[in-house]
């Protein structure tokens, strides 16, 4: 791949792989526009967005089109030399995948930088080693949601942890323009002043960094799969080392036993310590007792969780996961390679890097399963990527339906274009582990973890594997954060980071730009996950109290 761009140089397309037939507007570009390109000159017989590709070579019907080196689709009509490429001349199409020979050569990258630097965390019993810790309390169904949230409201100000910005002020400006007799027209053309954030309290508790209060729709009245998976996915939250301990409310007589989640405790903790509270409502009886036990047992292990405090730890103990969601056509150029870099430093460093989203892994099996450490590791991941591709297709969809309607418009119009961009996430390192949801992390170096590639469910799912920060791309930009592991937005481009400053921590629209290499990018992206993790910044999404939780269905969802 062509992961450096000139410095200094606005390009205006570029070939990402030497094998590929197809160029990518980096900027946007006019029919007639004449493109040089090695000894090759030709015009564009149409106009090209920026992100968007055009033929390097004319196309007859059925052609093979190729991006990243991999086949990304085939043309389903004739494509004229320089010709825009789109939905109404391309289809998706990706090459098939066997058990290949192992190739785990690899460049390790220069880590000179990073050696030795360590960061301040929360040690745990298990040797893990948390970026932040909170108190969790989470339903083991559906039905408890509303406790859940009546505990929020008793505990969440009076400990100093609710979110001081609201728009209460907005909502007086609003009423007073409908009592003054103001039109809808009035009302719409307002110019409402933001509300200033109000003081926020002081923490009872000031190593605690707050309490999470999830709520799903899960735990009874699906599969017992589901349910069974849930309880898996909670205790991979419980055992996650960001976790001090929890607060667990059942109803009694749903799917999701308290044995089960206890047994999936096992699995992942055999010697769990943890201030940990479960309770039953059927036991218990009346919503008072209930409410009263939970609020004193979550009080006492606040108590005790409180006296662990930060401590130097080395880089080898944080596990990133890899995310993406609003990808554009400049994801696999930028943001993502440059994630890619990242993840082979930290591989090199000892620590643990997770690569999810298997529908958007589509067209890249061969390669990533040659990665494969061992046979035995490469098998797993074809199985799981042809089974899940399967049920897609027996439910009348597969993998080909992944792309999204604004990831068409900003040009990944397959969902094997997306997914070669996708995976560039990962790196270049052998793959260590395949672990299928809700598996825990067990290896270090690059994991993959089966998950849709809605990045929500996917998300959710990486934290509960361990992943004790997450780092997202985005294109089009995506306030999506996790309740428990802070959640770094990259851009992919410039004009989005300045569009939505809000939600974006990290602009990789300089690679673009031709102002930073991704060398220079991922040392910087690096240098920021150091400061994260040390408590010494929060992220946007941290801060604006993105608690996004969405356990999977092990239903179709891509």
């Amino acid at each position: 791949m062509n992961t450096n761009f000139e410095k200094g140089n606005k390009h205006r397309f570029l070939q990402i792989h030497p094998l590929d037939n197809v160029l990518v507007a980096l900027q946007d570009m006019n029919i007639g526009e004449e493109i040089l390109f090695n000894s090759q000159t030709f015009k564009l017989s149409t106009d090209v967005s920026a992100k968007h590709k055009f033929a390097l070579v004319p196309f007859k019907e059925e052609d093979k089109i190729y991006m990243y080196g991999v086949l990304v689709g085939r043309a389903s009509k004739p494509i004229a030399l320089g010709e825009s490429i789109t939905t109404q001349n391309m289809y998706h199409a990706s090459s098939d995948f066997v058990l290949g020979q192992r190739k785990l050569d690899w460049q390790k990258p220069d880590v000179s930088n990073f050696e030795g630097k360590t960061f301040n965390g929360f040690h745990r019993a298990d040797g893990s080693v948390g970026t932040s810790n909170y108190w969790m309390v989470i339903p083991l169904v559906f039905c408890e949601n509303r406790n859940v949230n009546v505990l929020k409201e008793a505990l969440d100000e009076k400990l100093g942890y609710k979110k001081a910005k609201s728009y209460e002020n907005e909502v007086e400006s609003l009423i007073s323009l409908y009592k003054t007799g103001k039109s809808t027209e009035e009302i719409l053309n307002a110019d409402l002043q933001s509300t200033p954030e109000g003081v926020k309290k002081t923490r009872l508790f000031p190593n605690i960094d707050g309490i999470k209060f999830l709520t799903h729709d899960m735990g009874c009245g699906g599969t017992k799969q589901d349910s069974d998976t849930l309880c898996g996915l909670i205790a991979g939250y419980i055992t996650h080392p960001n976790v001090a301990g929890a607060t667990i409310l059942s109803l009694g007589c749903q799917h999701s036993q308290i044995s089960t989640l206890q047994n999936e405790i096992s699995k992942r903790d055999s010697s769990f310590s943890k201030p940990l509270a479960i309770l039953e409502q059927q036991d218990l009886g009346t919503e008072t007792n209930l409410m009263q036990e939970a609020l004193k047992r979550t009080f006492a292990g606040l108590v005790d969780a409180n006296k662990t405090v930060r401590r130097p730890a080395p880089l080898s103990k944080l596990c990133i996961g890899l995310e993406c969601g609003g990808s554009d056509g400049f994801s696999g150029i930028s943001a993502n390679p440059a994630l890619g870099y990242l993840s082979d430093i930290l591989v090199s460093l000892g620590g643990s890097v997770v690569l999810s989203e298997f529908p958007e892994l589509c067209g890249v099996e061969q390669e990533l399963s040659d990665r494969c450490v061992d046979e035995d590791t490469a098998n797993r991941f074809m199985h799981l990527m042809r089974t899940y591709n399967a049920r897609a297709e027996a439910d009348g969809s597969g993998f080909y339906a992944n792309p999204s309607p604004g990831n068409i418009r900003d040009g990944l119009i397959t969902d094997a274009m997306k997914s070669a961009g996708a995976a560039k996430k990962g790196g270049s390192s052998p793959v260590t582990a395949v672990l299928d949801y809700p598996e825990k992390v067990t290896k270090m170096g690059l994991n993959l973890l089966c998950t849709p590639g809605s990045d929500v469910e996917s998300t959710t799912a990486e934290v509960a594997s361990g992943t004790n920060i997450v780092l997202f791309t985005t294109g089009l930009g995506t306030p999506t954060g996790n309740p428990v592991a802070p959640v770094i937005k990259l851009s992919t481009n410039t004009k989005t980071f300045l569009k939505m400053p809000d939600i974006i921590d990290i602009n990789c629209g300089t690679i673009i730009d031709g102002s930073e290499t991704i060398q220079e990018n991922a040392h910087r992206i690096l240098d920021y996950v150091i400061s994260v993790a040390n408590g010494e910044v929060q992220p946007k999404a941290v801060q604006l109290g993105q608690d996004d939780f969405i356990p999977w269905k092990r239903g179709v969802s891509l």
